[in-house]
């Protein structure tokens, strides 16, 4: 197994965990209680890709970053690997329901699969699960809470911009 590195960010809607191997994310949600002795030292002896991790998420969270290109590592079931490289293809400000979701990825009438694979995105925010809604505009689920899920949608659609970071 891989040696983990962790870093934290405090973001407007709560603490966020970022986890890294030498290599890549492999994992980014919302804690309630960090690691204290992390947050006192995040970076000591940390990869560069922690640091580009954090230094990624802040943006975003200023508004000045869209799109992410810090390496990430995902592991799960073929499926669900599929479903999440496609959720980096749901543009920034925008949304995209789950039954589109499972067309993208092959199944039109696999919705309940992909809400499935989305409950268990390990990289959130990289790997915007948030942008996800039910078939009638309304949010359905989401692993940092429903409140979480409008603040974001919300923010990518008043800190939408042309052109690249």
């Amino acid at each position: 197994m891989d040696e983990l590195f962790t870093g934290y960010y405090q973001s407007p809607i709560g603490m966020i965990c970022i986890q890294c191997n030498r290599q890549a994310v492999v994992r980014l949600h919302f804690v309630k209680h960090p690691d204290e002795e992390a947050i006192v030292q995040p970076l000591a002896g940390s990869p560069p890709v922690l640091k580009q991790a954090l230094e990624q998420v802040a943006q975003y969270f200023e508004g000045r970053r869209q799109s992410f290109d810090v390496p990430v590592d995902l592991s799960g079931s073929p499926y669900y690997i599929k479903v999440w490289r496609e959720l980096m293809h749901i543009p920034y400000g925008t949304t995209c329901s789950y039954g589109a979701l499972a067309a993208a990825v092959g199944n039109a009438k696999a919705a309940r699969a992909v809400g499935l694979a989305n409950n268990r995105n390990p990289v959130s925010i990289i790997v915007p699960c948030h942008r996800v809604i039910g078939a009638n505009g309304t949010l359905v689920g989401y692993g940092g809470g429903l409140h979480r899920k409008q603040w974001l949608l919300d923010w990518e659609k008043s800190h939408t911009f042309v052109g690249l970071f």
